[in-house]
């Protein structure tokens, strides 16, 4: 059985998602939403995000969806019903995919500098 917490989350990435999409702010970047945790008492919604692109344009992004933040919240109030109140949103940058491309990068670098298997080793 989920929590509604987790329920509302997934609501939430989905809505905020759409409404990202329909921005026409030109700096704001090629933004994507990996994940959104609210709290059990649903007043709270952390949302996490990656960016492609450069550090700056990163940055500029970041400062734009936190500046887009009040007025997403009250786009998400008048959308979803459903929720007495919506939750505030705390935009954090999520480093989850350059790690993971990191980690593919050693991998790959790994098997390259590795000499071919000759198989298992006979007696």
């Amino acid at each position: 059985m989920f929590k509604r917490s987790e329920r509302v989350s997934e609501l939430l990435r989905h809505e905020i998602s759409q409404y990202i999409q329909e921005v026409t702010e030109p700096k704001l970047g090629f933004v994507t939403i990996t994940g959104v945790q609210v709290t059990d008492d649903l007043m709270d919604a952390k949302i996490f995000f990656s960016v492609f692109g450069t550090d700056e344009e990163k940055a500029v992004s970041e400062g734009i969806l936190k500046g887009m933040a009040p007025k997403m919240r009250g786009f998400l109030g008048r959308k979803l019903e459903s929720l007495y109140k919506a939750p505030n949103l705390h935009f954090v940058y999520d480093h989850t995919p350059e790690r993971a491309q990191r980690v593919s990068d050693i991998i790959t670098k790994i098997s390259k500098e590795r000499p071919p298997d000759s198989g298992p080793e006979k007696p």
